[in-house]
């Protein structure tokens, strides 16, 4: 749980550039992200059962209070790797099943859940180092590959490549340009190569 939220949190920093006590004060993806990471590992490692229902009841009220104030839904039932960067809170929904890989950044206004018909119905898989941008929707029992980039707005219903970039409604495939300058982005690296 805490290599985890460290990985989130250094994540924060190096894009902001800003210190990790005013990123857990003031940054609305921080507050959900830990809330994420508290009850996961609380619904996957806590097993002295009166403990487990205590934490489980802490987490429920914490999990609601989230969601009221920041509109972000991320439930324990999903796996997510660490290094998550949500860049502006609201409006972010994340289903059941869902499986989010390491070091993906989140815009606002995302839905991703379950979905489909027949061998289709389900949750997506999302790979290693994925950008989703504000408004996406991604359904259905699909996976999405290493660094590829789900574009403003798409709704993606079928299986992304690596290192594509897929927009529009049904998204399509735009390019193979990848997700690295956006994933890997670190303010104090591009400053001292400037310098």
């Amino acid at each position: 749980m805490f290599d985890n939220f460290k990985a989130d949190i250094d994540r924060y920093v190096a894009y902001s550039g800003q210190s990790k006590l005013k990123l857990l004060l003031l940054t609305q993806g921080l507050w959900a992200t830990a809330e994420y990471r508290y009850n996961r590992w609380v619904h996957l490692k806590v097993r002295i059962p009166v403990v487990r229902q205590l934490m489980k009841l802490f987490g429920l009220f914490w999990h609601k209070w989230i969601q009221m104030c920041t509109g972000i839904d991320l439930p324990c039932s999903t796996d997510i790797g660490k290094g998550l960067y949500i860049g502006h809170f609201g409006g972010i929904i994340i289903g059941d099943g869902v499986k989010i890989g390491e070091k993906c950044n989140i815009s606002q206004g995302i839905t991703i859940g379950f979905a489909g018909r027949g061998d289709r119905w389900g949750s997506p898989t999302i790979g290693n180092g994925v950008q989703i941008y504000t408004g996406a929707v991604i359904v259905g029992k699909i996976t999405v590959g290493d660094n590829a980039v789900i574009g403003a707005n798409a709704v993606v219903t079928k299986d992304v490549p690596e290192s594509a970039v897929v927009g529009g409604v049904p998204a399509k495939i735009l390019s193979y340009d990848g997700a690295s300058d956006f994933i890997n982005y670190d303010v104090r690296k591009k400053v001292s190569d400037n310098e």
